[in-house]
């Protein structure tokens, strides 16, 4: 295990800059998945890390030590791509003792731990074929083991699961959780699923424009985007302005097809302020007649459409001259149809709000 710590790395190429200023400590033991748009400098940043490329300011530090400028052989890391590069012409066995004889491990050694990988990656009964007669889960499985193999300090996954089908991508999702937990190696995955980076991940870093723009446990940073860009990027969201008015001692927000009093003040709260307010599709209920309920705010609508998932379907409701997007379980939304007017119901407490043009969200 291993602690990674990178301080105000930047990288451009020519003007442009595609890494500015980050700042950030991966935790020993930790699974950290970077996530962002094409673009945003997430694959740079793990090759600033695997030391591929050489930032231009600041440093890369492993345990304290400055490995800004070691090779990326010296820098007791393990490298899984998209593209597995098996060697077509060796072995299972061979693709993974490979870089073990490149340093010249005994060859008992090499027997013994090529053996014990295979065994933990549950290959161990497919030594002496060839990539050819592999699935590609098991190719996939192959290159984990080729990197696992060497017992880095680190390992680096670029996409490592995007040529997988679904169902194979869940299962090598599941099997890559229990293996990092049960090596206890510290790793950094690139991913573009942002469900991928949800499940397997326990520290999540969200980047744009070569910057990291939140970082931290999955479950705060999805349920607390700091801004409307992270809100939209993980998952589905729902977006509305509101007006603010003081009334009663207290602050209301008055929107197109709706009014509710917020559960939390601000210093920079300002009468008239024009605020943009983020719900998330699962936190809303739908009913055709507004039942009772304290504090609950009811928005009128009509159902445009609604698009079936497998287990649970989006129900796209018109308020106002916006959609709003509903997550509910699948035989809930078979008893709606569109032209049905429902109320959207939440509580003022599952509503962020953001400050013009993007501030801190808040709930």
């Amino acid at each position: 295990m291993a602690e990674l710590r990178l301080l105000g790395v930047t990288k451009s190429y020519g003007e442009k800059k595609v890494l500015e200023d980050i700042h950030l400590v991966l935790p020993s033991g930790s699974f950290t998945a970077l996530v962002g748009p094409s673009g945003c400098g997430k694959t740079t940043l793990l090759r600033v890390m695997a030391g591929f490329l050489a930032p231009d300011e600041g440093k890369v530090l492993l345990d304290g030590e400055d490995i800004t400028f070691k090779l990326p052989e010296e820098r007791q890391m393990g490298f899984m791509f998209q593209h597995y590069a098996l060697f077509p012409h060796m072995t299972v066995f061979d693709n993974v003792a490979f870089g073990l004889r490149m340093r010249k491990l005994p060859h008992l050694e090499v027997r013994r731990r090529v053996e014990e990988v295979l065994s933990m990656v549950g290959l161990e009964g497919l030594a002496k074929r060839k990539p050819h007669q592999l699935s590609g889960g098991q190719q996939q499985r192959v290159a984990l083991a080729r990197a696992l193999v060497l017992r880095p300090h680190v390992l680096l996954l670029d996409e490592p699961l995007s040529a997988l089908d679904r169902k194979i991508r869940e299962e090598m999702q599941e099997e890559l959780r229990r293996l990092q937990k049960a090596t206890g190696i510290t790793a950094i995955m690139v991913t573009h699923d942002q469900e991928e980076a949800l499940s397997v991940a326990d520290h999540l870093l969200v980047m744009a424009d070569g910057r990291v723009r939140q970082e931290g446990n999955p479950w705060e940073v999805y349920r607390r985007p700091k801004d409307p860009m992270v809100a939209s990027f993980l998952g589905a969201a729902n977006f509305f302005k509101g007006v603010l008015h003081r009334r009663e001692g207290r602050w209301w927000v008055q929107g197109d097809a709706l009014t509710f009093p917020l559960e939390r003040e601000d210093p920079r709260f300002r009468e008239h302020m024009i605020l943009r307010f983020m719900i998330r599709p699962e936190d809303l209920r739908v009913e055709k007649e507004p039942s009772p309920g304290p504090g609950m705010v009811k928005v009128p609508s009509r159902l445009r459409d609604k698009i079936l998932l497998g287990p649970t379907a989006f129900l796209l409701f018109e308020v106002a001259d916006e959609i709003w997007r509903v997550l509910t379980l699948s035989p809930e939304a078979a008893g709606f149809f569109p032209g049905d007017e429902a109320y959207l119901c939440f509580q003022p407490s599952q509503v962020l709000w953001y400050l013009p043009p993007e501030g801190d969200g808040i709930p």
